[in-house]
């Protein structure tokens, strides 16, 4: 279980790191003392080759765009994200506020999520004006995670255990999953928490400190895994600057939840607490939710495989604690999407699963327990081994399937060719399977979600899943917007784009004028 620092550490190395300290039942370790000893992790660093890492995580990077990009381009997006963020970004590139109007006319992004961190992709957006190129800067930002995972586990445990490591976090269903939900503003955080838990491993007590600091800007509730990082920092013994980072973790947590987002937010509240007090349309209690953290076979399951991908050896190891935060407002909320292996919210705990893994096994194979010194042997090519074997079931799969790489079928050559009828700088009422191709030189709108702006376009996708079945999309189109009128431009297999036959309004919600 974690082991924080026990009787096991000698007290006469204060610069010691427990995380690398004996445990109770380990053999004496006689290294030399310091916080940079010459013969310990930075001398290891010297000797570990960068390239195997770099031409791995090459090989990982095209693995997930690959993915990525076939998906997008058979308009398999799963969900809105993608054509949001995508808005968010170029808003950005454009010295614009961060206006997404998928969300709603003129909604400001920043009311919803606190992703600041986005704004740096702006420049890859000059250069490649596309939802790909955030496909692109997430394949590589997991991919980056995957090098610095893999070179520090080999600096620790020696031998080609880093490359075996490196396969097991590459290929992980927390990474998978999140490649297939499309682009998410956590891809800045999975090569940050690997740099904090890197830096934590390797005693550079400051860098760790540092590479934390930027996580508050990744989104809202990462200011909790911040001073985690503090709590950790304190218990290695520097004290001053734990505490620090702690506060400064615990108030940014807080500022941003309690001021910045409601204060960006047209309706002045943080909106996703409902997804904790709330089931539905039903109250929940805090007591009920705390009480029904594990009350779903989902939960426990997402549990188990979460520790069970590093062979269990993670619970080994104090960084551990770092992936509670987030689990913890998982397990508290009553959405079900939160629960589960599927989307992309485990990416996050990846890489620090996969260091507690080498950690885990640092402090086992001198045990005097004989059973865990012989599992801690085995256990990095067991980890391998699962996530190899995870994968005939994960979304990296379909790259063996020769349909995933036809883009010329029936349903994407209908898509396009609705696309072809949408003119360029035209304002698009549109559902998910169009939204992500529009949203570079339109400007786009959800479905049902923009009252009162009389869109240029309405196309929708008919087989989209509505509840009901649309039989007459241009009636369909003036019950979204009686204040126009609608005629069908294009029809073409289930894609339908219906264009507005009455004058723009003269006042459209969330546009203002020139």
């Amino acid at each position: 279980m974690l082991e924080l620092n026990k009787s096991g550490t000698d007290r006469s190395e204060p610069g010691r790191l427990p995380a690398q300290a004996p445990g109770p039942d380990a053999a004496p370790d006689t290294r030399p003392a310091g916080d940079s000893p010459s013969s310990g992790p930075d001398a290891a660093a010297d000797r570990v080759p960068l390239r195997p890492y770099l031409i791995a995580g090459a090989i990982l990077c095209a693995l997930y765009f690959l993915y990525a990009y076939f998906q997008y381009a058979r308009f398999g997006s799963p969900s809105w994200d993608l054509g949001i963020f995508e808005q968010e970004v170029r808003a950005y590139a454009g010295f614009d506020a961060p206006v997404v109007d998928i969300k709603g006319p003129g909604y400001l992004i920043l009311g919803d999520h606190f992703s600041p961190i986005v704004a740096l992709l702006a420049p890859l957006y000059w250069i490649w004006p596309s939802a790909e190129s955030l496909l692109f800067a997430q394949a590589a930002l997991f991919a980056l995670g995957a090098v610095i995972v893999g070179r520090t586990t080999q600096q620790i445990l020696g031998g080609r255990s880093g490359l075996c490591v490196t396969v097991a976090y590459g290929l992980s269903w927390g990474i998978q999953e999140a490649v297939k939900a499309d682009f998410h503003e956590i891809a800045f955080a999975v090569p940050l928490l690997a740099l904090v838990c890197r830096a934590l491993l390797l005693k550079r007590y400051t860098a760790a400190l540092l590479w934390s600091l930027p996580l508050v800007l990744v989104k809202e509730d990462l200011g909790a895994t911040v001073a985690v990082v503090g709590f950790l920092l304190f218990v290695y013994g520097r004290r001053l600057q734990g505490a620090l980072l702690a506060a400064f973790g615990v108030a940014a947590f807080v500022v941003t939840l309690v001021v910045l987002i409601p204060a960006a937010s047209s309706a002045g509240r943080y909106d996703y607490w409902t997804k904790i007090d709330k089931n539905g349309e039903q109250d929940v209690s805090m007591l009920d939710s705390v009480l029904g953290v594990l009350d779903s076979s989902v939960k426990i399951e997402m549990l188990v495989f979460l520790i069970g991908i590093t062979a269990f050896m993670a619970l080994r190891s104090p960084l551990t604690l770092l992936i509670l935060p987030t689990l913890g407002w998982r397990l508290l909320s009553q959405d079900s999407n939160h629960w589960g292996m599927v989307w992309h919210y485990s990416a996050i705990l990846m890489p620090v699963l996969f260091l507690a893994l080498a950690d885990g096994v640092r402090r086992s194979r001198g045990s005097r327990r004989p059973w865990l010194a012989s599992y801690a042997k085995v256990a990095v090519p067991v980890a391998a081994a699962i996530a190899v074997a995870m994968t005939q079931h994960l979304p990296l799969r379909d790259l063996l399937r020769p349909d995933t790489y036809r883009t010329d079928d029936a349903r994407s050559q209908a898509a396009r060719a609705a696309l072809d009828a949408i003119p360029a700088g035209s304002r698009v009422e549109t559902d998910i399977t169009l939204m992500a191709h529009l949203t570079s030189d339109r400007t786009v709108y959800w479905v049902g979600g923009a009252p009162g702006t009389a869109p240029d376009i309405v196309a929708i996708n008919l087989d989209f899943g509505w509840s009901r079945p649309i039989q007459d999309p241009v009636a369909y189109a003036e019950q979204l917007h009686p204040e126009a009128r609608y005629r069908l431009k294009h029809r073409g297999g289930s894609f339908v784009v219906m264009e507005r036959t009455t004058p723009e309004p003269a006042k459209i919600p969330g546009v203002r004028g020139d």
